[in-house]
């Protein structure tokens, strides 16, 4: 049996750019390890919407070859001075934050009718928006932190905001739709309040001020499956060592900015509800593929609550998703050859949908 061809997309027109490429050295070096199973194509995708056929995946290079999607039979991606083309099995996007993550790169490649990992453009779509996961989940039955929004376009009592503030500080301010802690801030008096939305909404058109939980414990659980089965992952957890919340100086910037706990220190029925929590949320946004949910735990009584789901999670070997799956006993390279194989059984049933009204 030839070996699958598998083209992996990274980089993208998003704030997580970098994260991206990071993530994709990682996929692209483990698929390309098994070169009896996967033929590997990188393409680097820039900020500005191009896309390069790379050596190896990374940052852009001179030597990158500018190519373009394509609708042929025979190819999806071609050379733009027409000299060669590429037929692809699978597209593995490595892809974060906006118009990647967002269910607009999950829509092209349903228009390119080619079979991709991970979720689908109504769960890529709905778990970027931090409000529209909330409703969802709280409709599920999962706990969700108090919050209020707010629109750049559209004028709001700014008393009454400060009032709800006062009586819940700190909270946190952030955009609706961006991820990797992009545009976050930590508001603990009522006089941050104004400068903390204008730097959110710099990076979307409408933000959140959620209630905040002090010095909350950020625990992790992932997912990966199908609509047949669906297997979550021990709970992990993120301590802050560089500033006083896990933002993305911590995560990104600053070397050891952040200490990871897998599996994390916390009541075995508190692991246990939010494995479920997880489950049910990815089945709420009928998410297949993989996906890693975030909780905010309050050390002093044990609750917690759901904070956002992250369908395309960081997938680097030092990312949490690889890494919590590795303390549950699963390895890495079984889980990417799973998540290719979901990708083709996905687009092979809805390859079965009639097109056609007649009976």
């Amino acid at each position: 049996m030839p070996p699958t061809k598998v083209i992996v997309l990274y980089g993208g027109k998003s704030t997580e750019h970098e994260v991206s490429v990071h993530s994709a050295q990682t996929v692209c070096r483990m698929l390309a390890s098994q070169p009896e199973k996967y033929q590997i194509y990188p393409i680097f995708i820039s900020k500005q919407g191009y896309w390069f056929l790379q050596e190896e995946c990374g940052p852009q290079t001179p030597k990158d070859l500018p190519v373009t999607p394509v609708i042929r039979p025979d190819a999806l991606v071609q050379a733009l001075d027409g000299s060669f083309s590429i037929g692809a099995d699978v597209v593995f996007p490595v892809v974060h934050g906006t118009n990647c993550e967002d269910g607009t790169l999950q829509g092209f490649l349903e228009t390119l009718n080619v079979p991709y990992v991970g979720c689908g453009v109504l769960t890529s779509a709905v778990g970027m928006d931090k409000e529209l996961t909330k409703l969802l989940a709280r409709e599920a039955g999962l706990p969700v932190i108090p919050y209020q929004k707010i629109s750049k376009h559209i004028a709001y009592d700014k008393t009454a905001l400060e009032n709800w503030v006062k009586d819940r500080l700190p909270v946190f301010v952030k955009p609706v739709r961006l991820g990797s802690s992009v545009g976050i801030t930590k508001v603990t008096h009522v006089e941050q309040l104004e400068l903390a939305l204008k730097q959110a909404l710099q990076f979307d058109s409408e933000a959140l001020v959620e209630q905040g939980i002090d010095h909350a414990r950020e625990i992790f659980c992932a997912v990966y499956g199908d609509e047949e089965k669906l297997y979550t992952s021990a709970c992990g957890e993120l301590r802050t060592v560089a500033g006083e919340f896990f933002d993305y100086n911590a995560k990104y910037v600053v070397a050891g900015g952040c200490e990871t706990q897998v599996p994390a220190r916390i009541p075995p029925e508190t692991e246990e509800a939010m494995r479920r929590d997880t489950h049910t949320l990815f089945r709420q946004l009928q998410g297949h593929g993989l996906a890693r949910v975030d909780f905010l735990m309050d050390p002093k009584t044990g609750e917690y609550y759901m904070s956002e789901i992250n369908t395309i999670p960081g997938m680097s070997e030092t990312s949490l998703f690889p890494q919590l799956f590795e303390a549950s006993g699963v390895n890495y390279a079984l889980i990417l050859d799973r998540l290719i194989e979901i990708a083709r059984q996905e687009h092979a049933q809805k390859g079965q949908l009639s097109l056609s009204r007649q009976l």
